[in-house]
């Protein structure tokens, strides 16, 4: 039996917490919110990887059903194919494929659950990490102290520990943003549920691109009339420019690091809500007006050379971030999960299986944060002066959005 930390409780610490703890490990998961983070986020893509994980980390899912749905029914809301939706609300391009769309809460919620009592240490402030040969400390603010044999750092896109191991590695701005949001579906109008709400959803106007699904409602619920519609609208945003003016609150404070959604300026939901007027379908334009909170995503990249340094590990967003076209994120930490439990098994505690963990992750990482610049190219073009008119295929755009790169 070893000793782990991990550092962040997000689904990617709770992931990886759940899997070594029952594989007989000791293991202290640091959180630096003193409370839960159930509410956070918003609509997952699901991939059979996921289940897996999931499954390994004692989350009851059910097995594989036979339905082309991997087991994953029960995470969430399940869809029977993709539309795309002209400026007129009119299909131009339809495709069957059954998927099941969750919700990032759903996921906190149901890891949570499995987590042992006494397992998670909540409003713990990482602000350093050392390895030695026999093991590792922390040290938070407030002067407390951690130690153990590895520690596993899943503390996201801004990792601490990643600053102090690699401060070479800062994420990039891609060029455009995310506006996010769910709306719950009894509010929307009997055309918007019948056209479009049962399906993932797309919208390509000139320049942009908008997706959305269905996840569950409040509570969780998945039952008609209860559930919610997710959507993400890509826009460009010039980083000297827009995005300065987008990261700024009505009161005129700069948040450079990321904007919490009740500090959006309501000037900049106002002109957004009247382009998705102008520009957007009317069923996707009915979602975005009745959404209560509309929050801001900047769309960047995050690639680490490295993911083991001695006795200390980088997993999940801390190591990699590929834009949201591939639908990936929790997918891609659920590996990272499932191989760092496994190189623990074969190596034991030591240095030598975050190594093998590396070796196991680093490549599929890059794979994934390639292709998601791939899918996010022509979004990324539209801040260049020569971006032109380009068209994009509809059919295209819904084959190979947020699929298994398999």
């Amino acid at each position: 039996m070893a000793r782990l930390l991990v550092v962040g409780g997000s689904l990617g610490g709770l992931l990886v917490a759940n899997l070594l703890v029952r594989d007989g490990h000791e293991v202290r998961l640091l959180e630096k919110s003193p409370q839960s983070l159930d509410g956070r986020g918003a609509g997952i893509v699901t991939h059979p990887a996921l289940g897996v994980a999931l499954r390994r980390a004692g989350v009851a899912i059910g097995d594989d059903a036979g339905d082309g749905l991997h087991g994953l029914g029960a995470l969430g809301v399940r869809v029977s194919g993709r539309v795309a939706l002209d400026a007129h609300g009119q299909a131009v391009a339809r495709r069957e494929w059954p998927q099941v769309l969750t919700s990032w809460s759903h996921l906190y919620v149901l890891l949570s659950a499995v987590l042992p009592a006494g397992c998670a240490a909540m409003g713990r402030t990482v602000v350093a990490v050392q390895a030695g040969e026999r093991g590792v400390r922390v040290h938070c603010d407030g002067g407390e102290t951690f130690e153990a044999d590895l520690l596993v750092a899943a503390d996201g896109f801004r990792s601490t520990v990643r600053a102090q191991l690699a401060p070479e590695v800062q994420p990039q701005y891609a060029g455009y943003v995310a506006w996010r949001g769910v709306c719950d579906e009894a509010v929307l109008s009997l055309h918007t549920r019948s056209t479009l709400f049962e399906r993932f959803g797309f919208g390509l106007p000139a320049g942009e691109q908008i997706i959305g699904y269905p996840v569950a409602g409040a509570g969780n619920a998945t039952a008609p009339g209860q559930r919610r519609y997710n959507f993400v609208w890509y826009r460009a945003a010039d980083e000297r420019g827009a995005l300065t003016a987008l990261m700024t609150d009505a009161d005129g404070e700069f948040h450079p690091g990321g904007i919490a959604p009740h500090k959006v300026s309501w000037r900049h939901v106002a002109r957004m809500r009247e382009s998705a007027r102008e520009l957007l379908a009317p069923q996707f334009a009915e979602i975005i007006e009745k959404t209560a909170q509309p929050f801001l995503q900047p769309i960047h990249d995050l690639t680490s050379q490295r993911m083991a340094f001695s006795r200390i590990a980088l997993m999940g967003d801390a190591a990699f971030v590929a834009r949201p076209h591939v639908g990936m994120g929790v997918t891609k930490a659920a590996e990272d999960a499932m191989a760092l439990a496994d190189a623990l098994a074969e190596h034991g505690a030591s240095p030598a299986a975050w190594s093998a963990y590396e070796a196991a992750r680093l490549a599929p990482n890059q794979s994934v944060v390639q292709r998601a610049r791939q899918l996010g190219a022509y979004m990324q073009a539209q801040g260049r002066a020569d971006a032109g008119e380009a068209r994009r295929d509809a059919e295209q755009v819904l084959r190979e959005t947020a699929v298994t790169p398999d």
